[in-house]
């Protein structure tokens, strides 16, 4: 059973697009805690920090794809 927990979790980590990390790394709290207040406020609020966390995911996504790119003047 324990192993099937793992597997559990560590696909949700993984497919969790980093949000919940980047934020602990940021504010200097733990993951597992910022990860437990959005489930927390998801039951409470009826799943509006769904909305935030899926928004935070796309401008993360969105600031990757912008870094990657080389200014006009290296080409």
């Amino acid at each position: 059973m324990n192993q099937l927990t793992d597997k559990i979790q560590h696909f949700f980590e993984r497919q969790a697009f980093g949000v919940c990390t980047h934020l602990g790394e940021k504010l200097g709290v733990a993951t597992s805690s910022i990860r437990l207040f959005f489930i927390y406020t998801s039951f409470i609020t009826f799943g509006s920090p769904l909305i935030v966390y899926l928004s935070l995911a796309f401008v993360m996504n969105m600031r990757k794809h912008l870094r990657k790119r080389k200014p006009i003047w290296d080409y």
